[in-house]
């Protein structure tokens, strides 16, 4: 099992050069059943990052290009009448796959925004009073502008929480940014990233993270980090129970990760700033890396 988890991170990094943690982080949110979401400035590879992961994991892939004008019908589907059986047949939109790439989320409306609320907590489309469940494994990979580009419309805070982790990439270093422009981006050269891995398998190692063992211990210092986060006068708002879950989870398949069949702080830790980050909002306006830091400064492990 440890063996498989090197050889997609392996697989992911011949693609994506010089991101080791970010894909790592990545792969912890999808072993953790949860949702991604990358932000980032255009062209700094999200796009990649997401669908060599799809290919890695031998997952059936669909990207939608979120624009002003899309609705939420593109989406989910819709019915269409049929003359010669006089009757409405559903068509399934894209969101009916193993990973859905939602790319550039933010330049949606609000209305097709929360097209995706159902979606990604419940695992089902609900349309014209039927309910249709989606083909399992099933995650949302979503990309985003910074906010102040234009046209783009701020992901509301409820929607936010419903992504396990946000992550960004960066600029590469020199290293890999000299092996991207003498492999033109690695357009031409490379071959499709060989699958690791089916679906099954994947739900096997989802299935695995809940039987990582996380002592009363480790529970009362992922409390403390949430008590802190909500009464520090440091932040505007604290950590939702939905997020304490997400760091116990997104902890359990850090320690899988690692190859250890239960875990400790320093898995919390590592995970954190991609789970807490945008759901933490300071009073001074720092940024995603300074609100988790100072969270992780002032809750000593017990």
């Amino acid at each position: 099992m440890h063996s498989t988890i090197d050889q997609i991170i392996s697989n992911t990094s011949r693609i994506i050069l010089g991101k080791e943690p970010q894909i790592r982080l990545a792969l912890a949110c999808i072993l953790a059943r949860g949702h991604l979401l990358i932000e980032d400035l255009p062209g700094m590879g999200k796009t990649t990052l997401s669908y060599t992961l799809a290919q890695v994991l031998g997952l059936e892939f669909n990207r939608v290009q979120f624009t002003s004008d899309l609705l939420p019908g593109d989406i989910l589907g819709v019915s269409v009448y049929d003359r010669n059986e006089a009757c409405f047949k559903f068509h399934a939109g894209p969101v009916f796959t193993n990973v859905l790439l939602a790319d550039e989320v933010n330049r949606a409306t609000p209305k097709t925004q929360s097209a995706l609320l159902e979606v990604m907590e419940e695992g089902q489309v609900t349309l014209e009073g039927n309910t249709r469940a989606l083909p399992l494994p099933f995650f949302v990979i979503a990309t985003q502008n910074p906010g102040h580009h234009i046209g783009t419309f701020p992901l509301p805070e409820s929607q936010l929480d419903r992504f396990l982790m946000c992550i960004n990439l960066g600029y590469p270093d020199a290293r890999a940014e000299r092996a991207l422009l003498q492999n033109n981006g690695g357009r031409h050269g490379i071959h499709v990233p060989e699958a690791c891995i089916d679906s099954q398998g994947l739900l096997a190692l989802q299935q695995a993270v809940g039987d990582i063992h996380i002592s009363d211990a480790l529970l009362d210092y992922l409390q403390a980090l949430l008590t802190y986060s909500r009464q520090s006068s440091h932040f505007v708002a604290g950590l939702s129970p939905r997020a304490g879950l997400a760091l116990r989870q997104c902890a359990q398949a850090w320690a899988l990760m690692q190859g250890r069949d239960f875990a400790i702080p320093e898995d919390i830790q590592a995970v954190l700033p991609g789970v807490a980050g945008h759901r933490l909002q300071t009073i001074s306006g720092s940024s995603i890396e300074d609100a988790a830091s100072h969270l992780l400064n002032a809750v000593a492990i017990p």
